[in-house]
């Protein structure tokens, strides 16, 4: 009777978690599923006719040059970002964390979030354009020390555009990961560093043996949305300097909308697998990698 009547309370558990379960997984395979396995049906084939061409559109975008700067800059982007991105916030969030009033200062980091992307650009436009804020401060310094005269450089028309969109991505991205690392601070015990204090261990100890690693968690939800957000970054670039950027922020998605404009479906569709393939196996690469440290 006990077996019957768990096997029953099983079945039970199991058809309420698919009936909760069903709507979202709809969702993903109508929004999601479906059109990306039309959209890696079509690069296998010609815009107009349809026809099976292979591999042919997959070498075309390969052997292209715009396609190749736009994947090594992306790459470097995410390269750059993302370690300071995930260091700028822990270097924030543990002071934070031993002040009363971390909650108020939380809603504060998540201000630039709620910014139009439009309001945060022309921002940007007037810190680092030629005669913006930026080159002003630079040249009143200059004035004052002596060491150089009026500064006019051009921040978003040369190789500097780069690190302006890197400072852009790490202002507004910061805020959710330093309260995803004050969660995972204000998550460890207590009495665990307590233990490790009366142990002789200092600050600094502390740190690195007991709250570090049990920040995993954190870790891992950080790097990933950081990691897929650095993709993201594109409506700041288009909008401060258009179509076709500066060579250093020329991105993945200046070569998507491109190619969108120019009806060039076919090319379109086969970068669009690679990238979402090679998202994915980095996805499933840091999976594997928590999972092992976490055995």
């Amino acid at each position: 009777m006990k077996k019957r009547r768990f096997g029953a309370r099983r079945r039970k558990d199991t058809r309420a978690f698919f009936v909760f379960l069903a709507p979202s997984m709809l969702g993903v395979l109508v929004f999601v599923l479906l059109p990306f396995l039309n959209v890696f049906g079509r690069s296998f084939q010609t815009v107009v006719t349809s026809r099976f061409v292979g591999f042919d559109n997959y070498r075309t975008i390969f052997a292209n040059q715009a396609f190749r700067l736009a994947v090594k800059n992306t790459f470097r982007f995410t390269l750059v970002c993302i370690p300071l991105l995930v260091v700028i916030g822990l270097m924030i969030a543990l002071p934070v964390s031993r002040m009363k009033s971390a909650g108020v200062i939380k809603s504060l980091y998540l201000f630039p979030l709620a910014m139009p992307t439009a309001t945060i650009v022309i921002v940007w436009k007037m810190v680092f354009y030629r005669q913006g804020f930026f080159n002003l401060l630079l040249t009143r310094l200059g004035e004052w020390s002596g060491l150089w005269g009026e500064v006019r450089t051009d921040y978003l028309g040369t190789g500097a555009s780069f690190w302006v969109l890197v400072f852009s991505y790490i202002w507004k991205n910061a805020g959710y990961t330093i309260v995803l690392w004050l969660a995972g601070i204000l998550g460890v015990p207590n009495e665990l560093q307590e233990a490790a204090r009366v142990d002789g261990a200092s600050e600094t100890q502390c740190f690195f043996k007991v709250v570090l690693p049990n920040l995993k968690g954190s870790l891992y939800t950080i790097v990933i949305l950081s990691f897929l957000n650095s993709f993201k970054i594109y409506r700041e670039a288009y909008l401060v300097a258009g179509s076709y950027p500066e060579q250093d922020i020329y991105l993945l998605q200046h070569l998507f909308n491109n190619w969108f404009v120019n009806l060039d479906f076919d090319k379109m569709a086969a970068a669009t697998v690679c990238v979402g393939g090679f998202l994915f196996a980095v996805i499933m690469l840091l999976q594997r990698l928590w999972d092992r440290q976490d055995m």
